[in-house]
């Protein structure tokens, strides 16, 4: 059975791991990290290991761009850690996966949270008021740090009867919503990102990698190879560029004197 100093440290650590990836990024916010932790506070650290690296090897190359939501693998790490001291490692990372993927949906109800001190950030920054400003960012802190240590919490206290629990009772409809507005961020964000780009000097380029993921159904790291190859010969052709117009205008200086 869980103890309660085991339970306070472990909803402590997943309390402060969101803020790391922003700030010191000690590694908190790793799946392996976290279940390795988990497992030293339980003592079992080789399964932490396990199930983290696992979860690890699943979610390689993923990442939040554009302000997508992903699987959230640290809460998974945990949980799962923390519930294979009642069962398997590997029925305990059967559990972990859907944890992290029911976590997006909490990540994209924090975010609405949070568009709220966003907001109150713009107002201060108008008035002038710079240090309310920037404490609207560590307010902003506070959602996304309960996202993950709310859950924890309920998890190690209720067992794996909450998960279950849990996954009934949330409506489909909430469910089908969470996951509409989940694809409308990532655009959204990706507009944001082209717009401090220079688009209109590359659009060929932009049309070229829709066309290759909408059409060809290339997968992204084959359009990230790709798009390395064409990123690499427009650079060359543009040094070359600049060579011959400096040669050139060398040549023009020497005829003209």
């Amino acid at each position: 059975m869980i103890q309660g100093w085991q339970i306070f440290v472990i909803t402590l650590y997943a309390f402060l791991q969101p803020t790391d990836q922003s700030s010191f990024n000690l590694g908190m916010s790793m799946p392996i990290f976290a279940g390795w932790f988990t497992g030293m506070v339980l003592g079992n650290p080789e399964t932490g290991l396990f199930i983290g690296g696992s979860l690890t090897l699943m979610t390689l190359g993923v990442a939040t761009y554009g302000g997508t939501s992903i699987p959230d693998t640290v809460v998974g790490a945990i949980v799962g850690t923390s519930l294979a001291l009642n069962t398997t490692p590997e029925l305990a990372l059967s559990i972990a996966i859907p944890v992290a993927l029911f976590m997006i949906q909490l990540d994209i109800l924090r975010r609405y949270v949070t568009i709220y001190y966003q907001h109150r950030a713009d107002k201060f920054v108008l008035l002038r008021q710079y240090n309310n400003a920037m404490r609207q960012n560590l307010w902003g802190i506070i959602p996304k740090a309960l996202s993950r240590a709310i859950p924890v919490l309920l998890v190690l206290i209720l067992g794996p009867s909450f998960i279950d629990t849990v996954l009934k009772v949330v409506p489909a409809w909430l469910v089908t919503g969470l996951k509409v507005s989940g694809g409308v961020i990532p655009v959204v964000g990706i507009g944001v990102l082209l717009s401090y780009l220079p688009t209109s000097q590359k659009f060929f380029f932009l049309i070229l990698g829709f066309l290759l993921v909408a059409y060809l159904k290339l997968p992204m790291l084959a359009v990230a190879g790709l798009g390395l190859v064409v990123a690499g010969a427009d650079y060359m052709y543009a040094v070359r560029l600049d060579e011959k117009l400096g040669l050139s205008a060398n040549k023009g200086g020497e005829v003209d004197e």
